[in-house]
């Protein structure tokens, strides 16, 4: 299967990409079919030049853009590119109440409320700490 890529090349801290069509099992670094442009990150503005004539052509032919180089075509105006797109992380659905209906008040009996132990099932301190001075006070009173 082809796959359309960036290539990393440059030195440290100053990273430079190719941008090329390989085979998806072949090395990242290694061997590409051809050469399609290049992408600058760290320049300021960051430059990303394309043949998006060839990428489509490429496309057509049913070679897959990566995720991230996906989204730079999209970002650079080729289109259908969202097919390509993964998103990262799920995202929350947010529950709005629907139009005309109000949140339901509500109520002491709707929630319900643990049932009181009585004074002789009521746990002690734990083993090597103080009763506090509630618990000094329920003793005096049994």
């Amino acid at each position: 299967m082809l796959v359309i890529r960036l290539q990393r090349t440059g030195k440290r801290n100053d990273a430079t990409y190719r941008v090329v069509v390989a085979e998806k099992s072949a090395a990242v670094k290694g061997g590409y079919l051809e050469l399609l442009g290049y992408y600058l990150p760290t320049r300021d503005p960051e430059v990303f030049e394309c043949d998006t004539a060839k990428v489509q052509e490429w496309v057509n032919k049913g070679a897959q853009p990566s995720n991230t180089l996906a989204r730079l075509l999209k970002k650079h105006g080729l289109k259908d590119m969202d097919a390509f797109i993964v998103r990262y992380a799920k995202q929350r659905r947010k529950k709005a109440p629907a139009e005309g209906e109000a949140p339901a008040p509500e109520t002491a009996a709707a929630t319900p409320k643990a049932p009181a132990l009585p004074a002789e099932e009521k746990p002690s301190a734990p083993v090597g700490e103080e009763p506090t001075k509630v618990e000094e006070e329920q003793k005096k009173d049994d």
